[in-house]
C-alpha cells in the first residue's frame, strides 16, 4: 500500500514527474533515463578524442563523417570556422563509442592523462578554446561520482546518501544553470567525476538501489550541496552565504571521526606578508564577524603599514586552508619591524572540518552509516524537511 503525491512540471523538451513517497510505505521501481551534459575540459587549446571501442564521427548536425577503429584518437584545434580535426573543418564534432564501449578525452597540452568515460563527447568551440562535454545517462553518471566523492569501501548506505545527494545536484544544476553547452563540471567546484575508473560494484550498488531518488522541497528539487565534514555542526545556508533555504540548516553532525575533524598549519611571518598583502608585516588578526558556530565570515587584518578587511573564503585561498572553520594565534618570538612595531615570527592556525560546511557531511554520513542510520536517516537529518521523492522522465 503506497501514498503518492504527483508533482509536475517542465524541464527543457521533456517533461518530469517527482512523486514524493511517505517514509513507511514501499517504494515502486521507477525510471530516470536522461543525458546530462558533463564538460570535462573547457577553454582549452586542443582537445584529443578516441574509444576503446570503434566509433562513430560526426559533425554539429550529427552527419556521418566516419569510423574511428578501436584504440585510436584525434586531435581537435581551434579554427576560423570552428574547429579542425583532421581534414575537417566543422562548427562541432561528435564521437559515438559503438557495442558499449568508452569515450576518451583529455587536454593534450597539459600534464594531466586523459580519461575514459561512458556516454559520447562533444566538442565545441568556444571564445576562448574547445571545450569537450560528455553527454552522459545520469545513473550511469552518478556510478562515477558517488566513487569519486567518497572511498567505495565505504558503508553502503553512506554511498547510498551520496548517491540521492548527487542525483539531487546534479539535477538541480540541470534547471539552474542557464549554459547553452553543458549542465555542469567534472570538478568539486560541482561535484567530482573521475570518469570509468571511478567506478566500482559498491557505488554501482548503491546508484542502482536509489534510482530515480531526490531529495525535493514544496515539490521542487532542492540545491543539494555537501562538503566533506563540518567540524561537528554544520551550518544555515544564510551563515555561509547569503540567501536563507529551509532545508539547509545548520544541525550537528557525525564526523568525528574525521581525519580532517580537526588540524593545524604554521605559516612563518614572511609566508603571512606574501600571502596576504598590502599590510605589511603582519601584526595580528581581529575578528569582524562569525557564523553562530564561528566559522569566520570576516577578519580584519592588521600590519604595520596599513589594515584590511578579508571575507573569510578570502581567508581560506590565500592560506589554501581547509575550511573557514578556524582561529590564527601569533606564535612566541617577536621582532621589531621597520616601523617599530613588533611583530610575530609565525602564526599557528588551529582549524576543524573540510569544505564549506552546508548540507550533507560526507563523512557524517559515514559516522551515521556505522551507527546503523539508513540512507533515508541520513538525507533527511542533513536536508531539514525534504523529502525523497522519485523522478520519472517522458
Amino acid at each position: 500500500m503506497q501514498a503518492l503525491v504527483k508533482l509536475g512540471f517542465k524541464l527543457g523538451k521533456r517533461s518530469w514527474w517527482l512523486t514524493a513517497v511517505l517514509w513507511l510505505v514501499a517504494i515502486a521501481p521507477a525510471r530516470a533515463e536522461l543525458d546530462l551534459r558533463v564538460s570535462i575540459e573547457r577553454d582549452v587549446p586542443a582537445v584529443q578524442i578516441g574509444s576503446n571501442t570503434a566509433s562513430v564521427l560526426k559533425d554539429g548536425s550529427g552527419r556521418v563523417l566516419g569510423q574511428l577503429p578501436q584504440g585510436t584518437s584525434l586531435i581537435a584545434t581551434p579554427d576560423t570556422a570552428g574547429l579542425k580535426i583532421n581534414d575537417w573543418q566543422l562548427s562541432a564534432v561528435w564521437l559515438e563509442p559503438q557495442n558499449g564501449g568508452f569515450v576518451y578525452i583529455d587536454n593534450p597540452n597539459d600534464n594531466t592523462r586523459g580519461r575514459y568515460y561512458r556516454g559520447r563527447v562533444l566538442v565545441v568551440p568556444t571564445s576562448s578554446g574547445l571545450t569537450a562535454v560528455n553527454y552522459v545517462d545520469l545513473e550511469e553518471y552518478l556510478y562515477s561520482v558517488v566513487g569519486s566523492e567518497m572511498p567505495a569501501s565505504w558503508h553502503l548506505e553512506a554511498l547510498k546518501a551520496q548517491a540521492v545527494a548527487a542525483r539531487t545536484y546534479a539535477l538541480y544544476q540541470r534547471q539552474t544553470s542557464g549554459n547553452t553547452v553543458f549542465d555542469l563540471g567534472n570538478t568539486t567546484r560541482w561535484q567530482a567525476y573521475g570518469g570509468a575508473e571511478k567506478e566500482a560494484s559498491s557505488t554501482i550498488a548503491a546508484v542502482r538501489a536509489t534510482r530515480g531518488q531526490v531529495l525535493t522541497y514544496n515539490g521542487q528539487l532542492i540545491n543539494a550541496v555537501y562538503h566533506s565534514s563540518s567540524g561537528g555542526h554544520t551550518e544555515n545556508s544564510e551563515d555561509v552565504w547569503v540567501s536563507p533555504l529551509p532545508y539547509l540548516r545548520g544541525v550537528p553532525d557525525y564526523d568525528q571521526a574525521a581525519p580532517v575533524f580537526q588540524w593545524t598549519e604554521t605559516f612563518t611571518a614572511e609566508q603571512m606578508r606574501q600571502r596576504i598583502t598590502g599590510v605589511g608585516n603582519i601584526l595580528r588578526f581581529e575578528l569582524v564577524q562569525a557564523s553562530p558556530n564561528q566559522r569566520l565570515r570576516r577578519v580584519r587584518v592588521v600590519g604595520d603599514s596599513g589594515s584590511r578587511e578579508l571575507t573569510g573564503d578570502q581567508m581560506r585561498q590565500a592560506l589554501n586552508l581547509r575550511s573557514t572553520l578556524f582561529t590564527i594565534q601569533p606564535q612566541a618570538g617577536q621582532v621589531a619591524s621597520a616601523q617599530g612595531a613588533a611583530a610575530p615570527l609565525s602564526f599557528q592556525v588551529t582549524g576543524r572540518g573540510f569544505g564549506h560546511g552546508i548540507g550533507m557531511s560526507q563523512y557524517g554520513a559515514f559516522g551515521m552509516a556505522s551507527q546503523g542510520s539508513s540512507y533515508r536517516d541520513i538525507v533527511t537529518h542533513y536536508y531539514r524537511g525534504a523529502i525523497l521523492s522519485r523522478i520519472r522522465v517522458q
